[in-house]
């Protein structure tokens, strides 16, 4: 899809956003009404012959103009129409682009015919010139998005811990960033021995990346782990059939944090960012790692493994532990993993899970979120939960002891990975939810839906606004 700013229309059609009051003012009302249009919220009528597509919008906020600009976008792409027209003004441009852009996003890598249109969309400002900017910003920021998104949905036979240390390499070189990658030697001298036992049955060894991005003057400095489980079986408490479809996914936070880093980069904000990945295959085998090991992960910390599932936290624990060590002064600290199917139970599958120390900054980043479009609720932690993860065995369980509170256990066992030191820059994001879709809502499609990746450019935008 094309998206160009214009002072005046040449498209073929017109997209118009209309609420529920102009719509009884508007001089096609009778034909509207006949057709049963009654401007709400993901709506539209087509009035063919005067080439005008009418989208409900039920207030005029951002997010009410991302929503309708999705949702007119999918409709346009049913009809021969390539190109037509939407007037914005300053405050309506970035969600109306990212409307369009997400809304209009589709994956069809693996299609043998695709049908994906080339539509040309024209912005309609008297102050074209101006607005260039927030347009080039906007669509960095969408586009980052449905790069996360194609790598969510690439299969496991095409994206597994080898290539996509190959596809963060890319990127690095692309846009500039440093890139270190440990393999399984180097994992091993590091004692990431959790991380490893993970992967241990898997013919592709566990790769740690570390990406960033340091421009001159940086204000802050800002940490990003992710979890990038290329497949999850399971292990040996092996997943039921229907439950290992779509587990390509739980790669999700791992993509979320490419995705920040290269609009960051290609924002060129003030801020230094740092990611790492522990890109890992969870597979079964005769060498595979068992319920009832103890493991010694990088922080010395022993782990007794009650569930080969809960294996994202057992990666997590000795990524987290050395980006501390490797970036001491980070300002911020988060973490970004498809974690615990606790989480879709706590808040639903459209919110993604925020835990921390910090009500100051689980403040911030709720507003941020806000205004990039993305829903976030807070998880609390509380002392009574912490004592399910104790092992009589070993220094921590893996899994809590009872099944309640699971999204807020599986936070607790990363924060025991956290140093004093940087427990209020810390938060933890769990995106099991919020990360893929199989039925299209808001502005995603089917598939992933890039998570993280809006609010987090938010956030970070804010710093260097500061």
């Amino acid at each position: 899809m094309k998206i160009k700013l214009s002072p005046k229309s040449s498209a073929e059609a017109q997209i118009k956003f209309i609420t529920p009051k102009e719509l009884e003012k508007n001089r096609y009302k009778k034909a509207l009404n006949n057709a049963g249009f009654e401007a709400k919220s993901e709506t539209t009528c087509f009035l063919y012959e005067k080439k005008i597509l009418f989208v409900g919008i039920e207030e005029k906020t951002p997010d009410e103009y991302r929503t309708a600009s999705a949702t007119a976008i999918r409709t346009l792409k049913k009809t021969n129409f390539l190109n037509a027209s939407i007037a914005v003004e300053k405050k309506t441009l970035h969600a109306i682009v990212e409307g369009l852009v997400l809304g209009g996003y589709e994956f069809n890598k693996y299609k043998s015919e695709s049908k994906n249109k080339k539509l040309t969309i024209e912005l309609i400002s008297s102050k074209a010139k101006e607005l260039q900017s927030l347009l080039e910003e906007a669509l960095i920021v969408a586009n980052a998005t449905n790069f996360t998104r194609d790598i969510v949905n690439t299969i496991p036979q095409d994206i597994n811990p080898k290539t996509f240390a190959e596809l963060a390499k890319k990127l690095a070189k692309q846009n500039k960033l440093t890139c270190n990658i440990l393999e399984k030697e180097q994992l091993q001298k590091e004692n990431c021995n959790a991380m490893l036992a993970v992967g241990r049955a898997s013919t592709y060894s566990p790769r740690l990346i570390h990406l960033a991005y340091k421009p001159k003057n940086a204000k802050k400095k800002v940490t990003l782990v992710g979890k990038g489980l290329t497949y999850d079986s399971g292990g040996l408490s092996l997943k039921p059939a229907t439950s290992m479809v779509t587990m390509k996914m739980d790669k999700a936070g791992a993509c979320a944090t490419l995705g920040i880093i290269k609009a960051v980069s290609e924002l060129q904000l003030p801020i230094e960012v740092h990611v790492f990945i522990g890109a890992v295959e969870n597979m079964i085998g005769g060498n595979a790692y068992k319920p009832d090991d103890i493991l010694k992960s990088r922080s010395g910390k022993t782990i007794e493994v009650r569930n080969t599932d809960a294996e994202g936290r057992l990666v997590l624990a000795d990524v987290l532990d050395y980006a501390q060590d490797k970036v001491k002064d980070s300002d911020y600290l988060f973490d970004f993993a498809t974690l615990t199917g606790a989480c879709m139970v706590a808040l639903g599958q459209y919110t993604t899970g925020v835990m921390g120390h910090s009500s100051t900054l689980k403040h911030q980043i709720g507003k941020a979120a806000s205004k990039a479009g993305e829903l976030t609720g807070s998880l609390p932690f509380n002392k009574h939960l912490r004592k399910l993860l104790k092992s009589e065995i070993a220094d921590i369980c893996n899994i809590a002891s009872k099944p309640y509170g699971g999204a807020i256990t599986a936070g607790l066992f990363l924060d025991s990975f956290i140093k004093d030191e940087n427990k209020e820059k810390w938060l933890h994001f769990d995106i099991a939810g919020s990360a893929y879709t199989e039925s299209p809502w808001d502005v995603n499609n089917y598939g992933g839906t890039g998570a993280g990746v809006r609010m987090m450019s938010q956030f970070i935008k804010t710093l260097g606004e500061k």
